[in-house]
């Protein structure tokens, strides 16, 4: 596992029973790890939406006397220098998002320093079949392109980015015709109906395997492996660069789980071939 900032954060968060309004104040804090060890009480408190008695308490729930404390802890792990000095102060709105993601996929890299978790959601989700793949709202277009592609080497890929009524349905008709393992992309704003379908996937009794914003995402206790990748906040709405990514890598990790996911991909391109189907 990465050393990194918000690395530092998440393994000093391991291990607490936190209340929902901590979780926000833990995620917050990871989302803008180089930032808040220079912020005050109230400074991460308006950043969080919560109060700043909250944050005193949470700092309390970590083991530290106070927030100051907890502060001095903070700077000793963060880098020399606040993020967004001389060079950074130059770029315009749109140029700083683009650096915000290019860290999210810093973050994401140095996570992937330990394969281990990915390579176990591959080994997950290569042998469920059917595989049944979960994305709502800001996730669809996530998981919309897992699908896509895991048809190509998977062979029964099941697409859920439709809630209703019929979402409960599709969920149990995959686990009767034999999923194991089902792959969730939960982004924000969390959608309840995600949250509800995780539940109901457990019950079912498919492991449950979900890439979110963060490990404090209100589907963590929803999940049984979860793997964050941070969004990028920069801009009026979300940027998912590192979850997109993320998701490749997933794909990466059950195709090497998948015996004839190779022979799948030369088939495939013999047909397509054979149609026409691509411009040259």
């Amino acid at each position: 596992m990465s050393d990194g900032p918000a690395a530092r954060l998440q393994k000093l968060f391991e291990g607490h029973r936190l209340t929902p309004t901590q979780r926000r104040i833990a995620h917050c804090m990871v989302r803008g790890a180089a930032e808040v060890p220079f912020l005050s009480s109230v400074e991460l408190a308006e950043l969080a939406g919560v109060s700043q008695p909250s944050v005193t308490r949470f700092a309390v729930a970590l083991g530290f006397d106070g927030y100051p404390a907890l502060r001095r802890h903070l700077r000793e792990v963060a880098p020399a220098e606040r993020a967004g000095t001389e060079d950074g102060d130059a770029y315009n709105e749109y140029q700083q998002a683009v650096q915000g993601e290019i860290e999210n996929l810093r973050q994401l890299s140095a996570m992937l320093a330990d394969p281990a978790p990915v390579q176990e959601a591959g080994r997950m989700l290569a042998a469920s079949v059917p595989l049944p793949v979960l994305g709502l709202r800001a996730a669809s277009s996530q998981a919309r392109g897992f699908a896509y592609f895991a048809g190509k080497v998977h062979p029964d890929v099941r697409l859920l980015d439709e809630g209703g009524s019929m979402l409960e349905d599709r969920i149990d008709a995959a686990r009767y015709e034999g999923a194991t393992a089902l792959l969730c992309f939960a982004l924000p704003r969390h959608p309840r109906e995600v949250v509800e379908a995780l539940e109901r996937s457990r019950r079912a009794g498919l492991t449950v395997v979900t890439v979110a914003d963060s490990a404090f995402a209100p589907v963590a206790r929803h999940s049984d492996l979860l793997i964050p990748a941070p969004v990028g906040t920069g801009l009026a709405f979300d940027t998912a660069c590192a979850p997109m990514l993320l998701g490749r890598v997933l794909l990466e990790a059950m195709a090497d789980a998948l015996p004839d996911a190779q022979a799948r991909l030369e088939a495939f391109d013999a047909r397509a071939a054979a149609r026409g189907l691509f411009v040259e």
